[in-house]
């Protein structure tokens, strides 16, 4: 095969690849099924760079009604971790946090995990 022929299927598949991107929910500060003192900060952080005014955050409390939060922000200088503060400190209970976000490719993504503020 001709080496101009090689080089342009490599640019073809990496490009390809990085078409079906998505900005995945790699780990999350408190962690999923955790249990921990009341945060400060919840912390979201994905594989991609976020678009973060077309992303939400929902935190969810143990009496089933959200917990008043601050706007979804990107972490200064950091466009893969998105971070919401809770309005006042959380009472003891399990929080779901619902979330979902638009990679800086357009690709939308969502989910939900769930952790504990103990007593």
């Amino acid at each position: 095969m001709p080496k101009a022929l090689s080089y342009a299927l490599l640019i073809l598949a990496a490009s390809a690849s990085s078409a079906f991107a998505h900005a995945h929910l790699s780990s999350t500060v408190p962690s999923a099924t955790s249990v921990v003192a009341a945060p400060t900060d919840i912390t979201l952080k994905f594989s991609e760079g976020v678009e973060i005014g077309l992303s939400g955050v929902k935190v969810t409390g143990p009496d089933g009604h959200a917990a008043p939060t601050s706007e979804p922000s990107l972490v200064e200088g950091d466009d893969t971790q998105v971070r919401v503060r809770p309005s006042q400190p959380l009472q003891p209970g399990t929080y779901q946090v619902d979330w979902h976000v638009l990679a800086k490719d357009g690709h939308p993504t969502h989910g939900t995990y769930k952790f504990t503020v103990g007593p």
